[in-house]
């Protein structure tokens, strides 16, 4: 009986801690997209992840407006950010991403949208339960939440680094085989110069024999 209680304090903690939407977008060349989030009250912690993950340079523009269109963050030409920021409004919030300086290039930009509310939950308690092993309790939770916080966050690091790697070792590959190629014409060049120089030299003799 005391297992399903806890599970279920643990599932209502991390519910009424963290409202969160992490998506992956494809944004057009020359495109400005834009995506909200809502906050309930003040002094709420709006939490802002973004990785471009493939595309030109693996960078693009962003902002961040509150309500009534004040700026809150902007950047140009940054491959990755993670910013944290107190909501002193309450309203709409929106985050756009800006890829108008690429003409022909789209990317893809992984970002994830969080508010985090401070304000701890109760769990319920089990008869007999002391506040001392309640709270403390709600300490390890605290804790684990901070921690698969810290672990999402480096995997996604890791993702992006790893694709932006794999994108360097195509590009590597790509330009091997385009010197490759240049060789190998450069050597046909050659052989052909040759055999033209070679075929030049013994006309011009049988000529001065004649």
């Amino acid at each position: 009986m005391q297992l399903p209680l806890l599970s279920c304090g643990i599932l209502a903690f991390l519910a009424a801690h963290v409202s969160a939407t992490a998506l992956t977008y494809k944004l057009q060349a020359n495109e400005r997209s834009c995506f909200f989030t809502e906050t309930k009250a003040k002094g709420e912690k709006v939490a802002f992840y973004f990785a471009v993950q493939s595309g030109g340079s693996f960078d693009v523009d962003y902002e961040v407006t509150g309500p009534g269109g004040k700026y809150i963050l902007d950047g140009q030409k940054e491959r990755q950010g993670d910013f944290v920021f107190t909501a002193n409004e309450v309203g709409e919030y929106s985050f756009c991403f800006n890829n108008e300086m690429s003409t022909y290039t789209d990317k893809f930009v992984d970002f994830e949208i969080s508010v985090e509310n401070e304000a701890r939950v109760n769990l319920p308690a089990k008869q007999g339960t002391s506040p001392e092993q309640t709270s403390a309790l709600e300490e390890s939770l605290f804790k684990i939440s901070g921690q698969m916080s810290t672990i999402t966050r480096n995997q996604k690091y890791f993702r992006t680094r790893e694709n932006r790697n794999f994108s360097t070792v195509r590009s590597t590959e790509q330009r091997i085989v385009n010197f490759t190629f240049i060789q190998i014409a450069l050597i046909i060049c050659m052989g052909a110069l040759q055999v033209f120089i070679v075929r030049f030299f013994f006309q011009g003799a049988r000529k001065g024999y004649v």
